[in-house]
């Protein structure tokens, strides 16, 4: 879709929870995908609509999971 931007809006973003822990996601810009590392589970984001099935989910892997939490560290700063 033309001048769509993959980014996630930060309002709802803050609204949104992980179906499986109810804990917070943080999107990933790069693959599209909203995280859950409570739940080590990514959610697809579709034509900007998040879609969280845990059905739909991609597992996230060990390594994967603590490059997410070292980023997000430094990103806090």
């Amino acid at each position: 879709m033309p001048g769509y931007h993959s980014r996630m809006d930060p309002k709802l973003l803050e609204l949104l929870v992980c179906p499986v822990t109810k804990g917070p996601l943080r999107f990933n810009d790069g693959r599209t995908e909203l995280i859950s590392l409570s739940a080590r589970l990514a959610f697809p984001v579709r034509d900007g609509i998040p879609i969280l099935l845990e059905q739909e989910a991609r597992p996230v892997g060990d390594s994967e999971a603590e490059s997410l939490r070292q980023a997000a560290t430094s990103a806090r700063g």
